[in-house]
């Protein structure tokens, strides 16, 4: 069994890099999901964190309550933006791979690659703020956005 878990390990962390952060725009919704479904499916095979490029918005309910659904917790998320995490000692230099989910994020990533030797992936994702109005649309759209990033982390990935 030990031989097993080893093996399946190895083979995770071959396709996963050593770090990755997950960005958009306020770290309320998709980055947070994003960094939430990375650790679940793959464990400690890569450091993952997530930031945003703006602050003022916390983790946001229906994004806590569809990742619910598949396991993910997400209700202890703190938002933060990639500044804060340099304030507070993360250096964004150091990630192997930044993965932007949103325009800005992506903007934001590539101003780091005038300096650092990092890899930056944009991945359009749904933003399901603001789309629906009643709860159920709402949380449809939420799960679209969910499943999207689940199917773009397993094709970038891998399964585990």
């Amino acid at each position: 069994m030990r031989a097993d878990v080893n093996s399946l390990k190895s083979a995770v962390s071959g396709n996963i890099p050593g770090s990755v952060l997950f960005a958009c725009d306020y770290n309320a919704v998709r980055s947070p999901i994003a960094e939430g479904i990375m650790k679940k499916r793959y464990g400690t095979a890569a450091y993952v964190q997530s930031a945003g490029v703006r602050q003022g918005l916390e983790i946001d309910g229906f994004a806590i309550a569809v990742c619910q659904e598949i396991g993910v917790e997400l209700s202890r998320h703190r938002s933060r933006t990639m500044d804060e995490m340099e304030e507070w000692g993360d250096d964004i230099s150091a990630f192997e791979l930044v993965v932007a989910l949103s325009p800005a994020a992506q903007r934001k990533a590539l101003e780091f690659t005038a300096y650092f030797s990092l890899a930056v992936e944009y991945w359009p994702v749904l933003d399901p703020t603001g789309m629906g109005e009643l709860r159920a649309q709402k949380l449809e759209f939420y799960r679209q956005t969910r499943d999207q990033i689940a199917g773009k982390i397993a094709e970038r990935f891998g399964e585990p």
